[in-house]
């Protein structure tokens, strides 16, 4: 489990193709709902299917959410732990070592704090994308190929959850102490060699770093009510997905 959370973590980044995220998110979503696609033994409504999507995804947001959202929730987990971006990551990684890393470990620390502390904003803002999903949206995602999960995930989330959240990102770094510490790490370590404005391009990192971590619980969750049935906690899970 350990190798997928690794490659997930750096597989994510938002805007750009998540290729091991995408295999293994699409392949639980394959596995879980081609053996026997939602319907084919029950007289299941589209409105049923749909709602029984809608309760799984809901479900495994908010166990993400509170998974993640508590101390050392992101910090402490190595596979989602959110790492330093670019020439900083590479400065730690040479200075630890030698005990010379103290300002970058510091700045590490402070940026997956405020991850934790956003949980609760990102949990809210996916639970609206969720909502919102349309009839059409959900039988595609249930009876569409291998990809289609993590196709419709960000097809129909990435652009505006980033949007969203990156206020709240910022304002989680400033509470924590990260911005004071950006500067002084990047005083010391990153002059000439980080983007001029080195507060947005931390935030950035940090918003996508905070994205992948939630969805990859919640992946492991929907994986979960999947193939357990003991995890389907309803009986409109256990008609959905098999009782």
């Amino acid at each position: 489990m350990r190798g997928w959370m690794g490659a997930a973590l750096g597989c994510l980044a938002l805007g750009a193709a998540p290729p091991a995220f995408a295999q293994d998110f699409g392949r639980i979503a394959s596995e879980a709902l081609h053996q026997r696609l939602p319907g084919d033994s029950q007289n299941l409504s589209k409105r049923d299917l749909v709602a029984g999507l809608k309760e799984a995804l809901t479900t495994g947001t908010k166990a993400a959410s509170r998974r993640i959202g508590v101390r050392d929730g992101y910090y402490g987990d190595a596979g989602i732990r959110v790492p330093l971006p670019g020439v900083l990551a590479d400065a730690q990684k040479r200075l630890k070592p030698f005990g010379m890393s103290g300002p970058l470990d510091d700045l590490h620390l402070r940026m997956n704090r405020a991850a934790e502390a956003t949980a609760p904003t990102a949990q809210k803002l996916v639970l609206e994308a969720i909502r919102t999903m349309t009839v059409e949206d959900a039988l595609g995602l249930l009876r569409g190929a291998d990809m289609s999960a993590t196709e419709f995930l960000r097809r129909k989330t990435e652009v505006n959850l980033a949007a969203a959240f990156r206020p709240y990102v910022e304002a989680a770094l400033a509470d924590a102490g990260a911005l004071v510490a950006l500067d002084t790490a990047v005083a010391k370590y990153g002059a000439g060699l980080v983007q001029k404005d080195a507060k947005g391009w931390l935030t950035d990192h940090a918003v996508a770093g905070a994205l992948n971590g939630l969805f990859y619980y919640v992946a492991l969750e929907e994986q979960a009510i999947r193939r357990d049935p003991a995890s389907r906690t309803s009986d409109l899970l256990k008609r959905v997905f098999g009782g």
